[in-house]
């Protein structure tokens, strides 16, 4: 080990284990709302405990903080591209465990309609997914990019005016209902 790195080990361990737990979730990208929410503690707690990081450590961004705790606590490791591509085995097997998962989803034997590709996250289907742009059970956190979000505003512009189109025509509608 160099000088340097026993230098940031020594100032991460004056750290305090709320200010590491707060920096861990800085590490996973939660803001200090996300933060206070998940320890049970105010989001000015939160804020008080990276700026004490954040002078311990002689960083100015709470995101350089997180990156020096999770390198002394478990080195970066990067992501390392996989190819989409897996190719199909040379001969069909059967084996016991196909046969078990065979029959362990025979509940869904026989559904209607084409479900699109198996993949390993399962059935890829043929339309384009647009992610909603509201929190949901299964995507409590917007992730959306740019281009979505941009999108998202035209689609809800687009039904906006069709709604008070239609509502106009429904008064106008009413009205001639109503003089005649």
């Amino acid at each position: 080990m160099t000088r340097e790195s026993d230098d940031l080990t020594q100032r991460v361990e004056k750290l305090s284990p709320g200010q590491l737990e707060c920096l861990e979730l800085v590490d996973a990208h939660l803001s200090s709302k996300e933060i206070a929410a998940e320890l049970d503690i105010s989001p000015h707690t939160v804020d008080q405990r990276i700026r004490q990081s954040l002078q311990i450590l002689g960083v100015s961004r709470r995101q350089q903080a997180a990156r020096l705790v999770a390198q002394v606590r478990a080195p970066y490791q990067r992501l390392i591209h996989q190819s989409s591509h897996i190719p199909a085995p040379t001969e069909p097997r059967q084996t016991d465990e196909a046969i078990s998962n065979q029959i362990r989803h025979a509940d869904r034997a026989g559904s209607s309609g084409f479900a699109g590709p198996k993949t390993e996250q399962g059935h890829v289907s043929g339309r384009i997914s647009l992610p909603l742009p509201f929190a949901t059970r299964n995507q409590p956190r917007n992730e959306m990019g740019v281009g979505t979000r941009l999108l998202w505003i035209a689609i809800i512009a687009m039904g906006a005016t069709f709604s008070a189109g239609m509502y106009l025509a429904g008064l106008e509608s009413l009205a001639r209902l109503l003089k005649g």
